[in-house]
């Protein structure tokens, strides 16, 4: 790879084994080797193809109209629309390209992402922060009026003063970076978002603009953010985290945070269950006003058990121990995170009926003297993020020892965050139960954009709750089929390893 500069313009060169359009028949390589080259001369963004003395007819791409897409380790697809200003004989045209080896390859990627998202207007930079007319990556999969939101709530110095109180968060930060000082003397640090508040510990120059888009003097030896939303995933900031890991960090780089687990436990909670389904009695009013309400009923209900339940819980409601499902941010993909599917499995410690999927998560800040977690669970200090409960409107009951299964499947969507699937379903226990079977399963679909914050609620926990409150509902508003069954039990002490959730 070859970069020059010149006193206007200059270009970045790779060489390659061979070019070729898709449409032509393949051939062998050629005995010459072929030079990609990325220039601005004209004020345009471009990748042209040279081969001996002379550049190749046809094959210059407008990196403004082009798309990238790997075929294999050592083989990528350039697709690009056609010049032709005859809009009914424009077509798009392909050319494969063929690397040398994995390494070339991945440079020549991020350096097509970089010169796409180059910042030429007529041949001049834009200064810094200005807005360039090219849809960045992050344009291209986040609504516009979700971006808007999203910066707008962040830039309030309210919202940055509870985070940064937020003590466990910003002490944890704070402490994994002096407790690994030796990390950090002398090396190239990218604090993304300025988001972990340490940025005022280094000789720090702000650079404005999305990770998907800014260009940096040099790459970093580490990188530090606050990446993580509710749930660990939401707010879609992890795909700019690892963006900014193939954009910006040197090979073998340090990541601050480095790994990220989100933990599952179903949970037993008739409190809870019961305050969310009490709020629907307001659409079973047969003359509100003179309107009757109770064709809206069934609606309503779905609508506030498609709500995910954001407070802190005792840890004793938790039914069985936690499983966890495990990010590595120093190796996942941006794609791995549009799609999440985590295959539930669980043994009841206790029988009770489960009222939901309670979820919390910890990051590790994996430094090369002290190994640090920041973990969201419950029991422990309570953080700005809390925990996350996924409440089912048709609970299942479990005994002790019974396997609990399902699936916990998260899809992302343009509003910055994910519609979440979840299926719990109790196994046969007891004589036959080698033979398998489902005896009950329940499912819902949650928007995890629309929580409810329950927060300021009170919190009945210090003692075991009593199962009475239960005199607002009647048999016809939750049709849960409780023949044969006993009255579940909540826990009453907490349940064994509970505390090895906290790292």
């Amino acid at each position: 790879m070859e970069v020059l500069a010149g006193q206007k313009h200059k270009h970045l060169e790779f060489t390659l084994v061979a070019v070729s359009e898709l449409s032509s028949p393949s051939v062998p390589p050629p005995s010459t080797p072929v030079i990609a080259r990325f220039s601005a001369d004209s004020g345009v963004a471009e990748l042209r193809f040279r081969q001996d003395s002379g550049f190749i007819d046809g094959f210059n791409v407008n990196l403004g109209t082009a798309q990238l897409f790997k075929l294999g380790p050592l083989k990528s697809l350039c697709i690009s629309g056609s010049s032709d200003s005859n809009k009914e004989k424009s077509f798009a045209r392909g050319v494969t390209v063929l690397f040398r080896n994995e390494e070339e390859s991945r440079d020549f990627h991020s350096a097509f992402e970089q010169w796409q998202n180059e910042d030429v207007t007529q041949g001049m930079h834009l200064p810094n922060g200005a807005i360039s007319d090219v849809k960045s990556k992050f344009d291209n999969k986040i609504e516009p009026s979700s971006a808007k939101m999203y910066f707008h709530y962040y830039g309030q110095l309210l919202h940055q003063q509870n985070m940064l109180q937020d003590y466990v968060r910003t002490g944890t930060y704070y402490a994994a970076v002096i407790e690994n000082r030796a990390d950090f003397t002398g090396r190239v640090v990218v604090d993304v978002g300025a988001g972990s508040g340490i940025l005022s510990l280094f000789a720090a120059q702000v650079i404005k603009g999305k990770v998907e888009e800014v260009k940096l003097p040099e790459k970093a030896d580490i990188l530090i953010s606050e990446p993580m939303g509710t749930l660990l995933v939401n707010e879609r900031m992890l795909e700019s985290y690892i963006i900014a890991r193939d954009r910006f960090l040197v090979p073998k780089g340090k990541m601050f945070p480095s790994v990220g687990r989100i933990h599952m436990a179903p949970f037993s909670d008739e409190y809870l269950f019961v305050e969310i389904a009490n709020k629907t009695l307001f659409w079973q009013q047969q003359n509100y006003y003179g309107v009757d309400l109770t064709a809206l009923h069934g609606s309503a209900f779905q609508g506030y058990f498609s709500q995910p339940v954001v407070d802190a819980f005792d840890p004793r409601l938790l039914v069985s121990p936690p499983m966890s499902h495990v990010i590595d941010f120093n190796e996942a993909k941006e794609e791995d995170l549009y799609e999440i599917d985590i295959p539930l499995k669980f043994v009841a410690s206790v029988g009770t009926r489960v009222h939901g999927l309670a979820c919390w998560f910890d990051v590790l800040f994996n430094g090369s003297t002290v190994q640090r977690w920041l973990t969201t669970a419950p029991g422990a200090p309570t953080t700005h993020w809390y925990q996350i409960r996924c409440v089912l409107s048709q609970p299942i009951y479990v005994m002790t020892g019974q396997e609990i299964t399902g699936q916990l499947h998260m899809v992302a969507h343009n509003a910055q965050s994910y519609t979440i699937n979840l299926t719990l379903s109790a196994k046969m226990w007891g004589p036959g139960a080698e033979q398998g079977g489902i005896i009950q399963s329940s499912s819902c679909k949650l928007h995890l954009k629309e929580p409810y914050y329950r927060m300021s609620q009170p919190q009945p926990y210090t003692t075991a709750q009593d199962q009475q409150p239960l005199q607002l509902l009647q048999p016809q508003d939750i049709p849960i089929h409780t023949d044969d069954l006993e009255e579940p039990k909540l826990l009453q002490q907490p349940l064994e390893n509970s505390g090895a959730l906290l790292q």
